[in-house]
């Protein structure tokens, strides 16, 4: 190995940057008792059945040769069909979820962005597409082009998300700066700490909110091969646990994702229903939307 591999110049106590402070937990000041905010994410994802793979395909995105039509018809239901079984086992719930939804999607699925509103839950920008992948490779106008695209698609319905998350929640290092230039004030693509983390950017705080990729429906249950009561356990048992935590140390807040075409599918339906049962049962749990959550911090 080169001697040089180990030359580091960012390399020091803490942080390796400044998008936010150094805060090591166990030395944190005990705020508790306190309560745990819990958000639900449904991703809303257009696929193109031809996508250029720069700087790599999104983890949803076609496998097989063109035209894989097994791939993207099953994306298709999901905002076809999975999504609205996803929809009433929250309305039974009584829980409202954040929608991040891909730009190109507006116009495909205008009855279902209505439905979506109408219920009261959050509407997030999710970039143009799941091929429109934010990466360091990109120009800064080129970044810039595709937020201003996103808003731009967003307006033509008469809506002006503040709260982002990326395509594939995969960022270049002047995203954060971007995202507040363009008007968001909170973004769901880190999950670096169990509280809300004001990141610094060029143009005032951006909110990041922990949404947790280890309690992703795709990660559990496609990749990793779970089972549908193995993955519910494990939300149950994260949402326990930190409800716990904010008991003894203070607020907390975490989120999970429920993807249309995973979650959505009818011999999944039931342990969603049960997980969200679980939860709703639980004291000093709040489940509310990312905007809320901000707000609330905020006045902390």
């Amino acid at each position: 190995m080169s001697s040089s591999y180990p030359d580091y110049p960012l390399r020091r106590y803490g942080n390796d940057h400044d998008r936010y402070d150094w805060s090591y937990s166990a030395l944190r000041p005990k705020d508790g008792p306190g309560r745990l905010d819990v958000f639900i994410v449904v991703p809303l994802e257009f696929f193109p059945l031809t996508p250029s793979g720069k700087p790599f395909k999104h983890p949803g995105a076609m496998v097989t040769p063109y035209p894989d039509l097994r791939h993207f018809s099953t994306r298709d239901y999901g905002n076809r069909v999975g999504v609205f079984r996803i929809l009433d086992a929250l309305r039974d719930a009584g829980m409202r979820a954040v929608f991040p939804v891909n730009g190109m999607l507006l116009d495909r699925c205008q009855p279902l962005i209505e439905r979506i509103a109408e219920a009261g839950h959050e509407i997030a920008a999710h970039g143009v597409s799941t091929d429109h992948i934010h990466f360091d490779g990109l120009s800064e106008a080129d970044e810039a082009g595709y937020i201003d695209q996103t808003l731009e698609l967003f307006s033509k319905k008469g809506l002006q998300p503040k709260t982002w998350m990326s395509p594939a929640r995969n960022e270049s290092y002047r995203t954060p700066d971007l995202l507040t230039k363009f008007g968001f004030d909170t973004c769901l693509d880190w999950e670096m700490d169990q509280v809300p983390v004001a990141m610094n950017t060029e143009n005032g705080p951006l909110t990041c909110l922990p949404n947790h990729f280890e309690l992703n429906d795709f990660n559990l249950l496609f990749t990793k091969r779970q089972s549908e009561d193995e993955w519910s356990d494990q939300l149950v048992e994260s949402v326990n646990y930190l409800a716990a935590e904010a008991e003894a140390y203070g607020p907390r807040v975490m989120g999970f994702t429920l993807t249309p075409y995973i979650a959505g599918l009818p011999f999944r339906i039931h342990a969603l229903r049960k997980t969200l049962a679980a939860i709703e049962k639980l004291n000093k749990v709040r489940v509310s939307v990312p905007s809320l959550i901000r707000s609330d911090w905020l006045q902390k």
